[in-house]
């Protein structure tokens, strides 16, 4: 049962809603109830879809890519498309604290997208 969670998309998704959500709350909490709701209201769907495309992103840039950018190009693109949605959407939104509820999400995305490229890199030399 805990192998079944473990490997289900929607759950993924909802620990990053509560996680990465939880975490705009607070980046935003200096700034009233309403902002850190806002914020992480957003932050937390962006986070669940960003969960959800990543992986298929990096699947599909990284054989477009040799040698050494084969290395760098997919999570450096996903990492670019990613921090321009969040920051351009939490701008619009009002987001106070757009920086510091941004950084914490990104870096974490960007990481799994280095890793699990680097997965896959390592498969193709095979």
């Amino acid at each position: 049962m805990i192998a079944r969670l473990a490997r289900s998309h929607a759950v993924h998704a909802l620990g990053a809603f509560l996680a990465m959500g939880g975490w705009a709350c607070f980046a935003n909490s200096g700034h009233g109830l309403q902002a850190a709701l806002t914020a992480g209201a957003l932050q937390g769907t962006l986070s669940a879809c960003i969960t959800l495309t990543l992986k298929t992103m990096v699947e599909r840039l990284a054989p477009r890519f040799h040698g050494a950018a084969a290395l760098w190009a997919p999570p450096a693109l996903a990492a670019l498309v990613s921090a321009g949605l969040l920051t351009a959407l939490h701008a619009l939104s009002g987001t106070p604290e757009i920086l510091a509820t941004v950084a914490l999400p990104l870096t974490v995305a960007t990481s799994y997208a280095c890793l699990y490229n680097i997965s896959l890199w390592k498969l193709r030399r095979r």
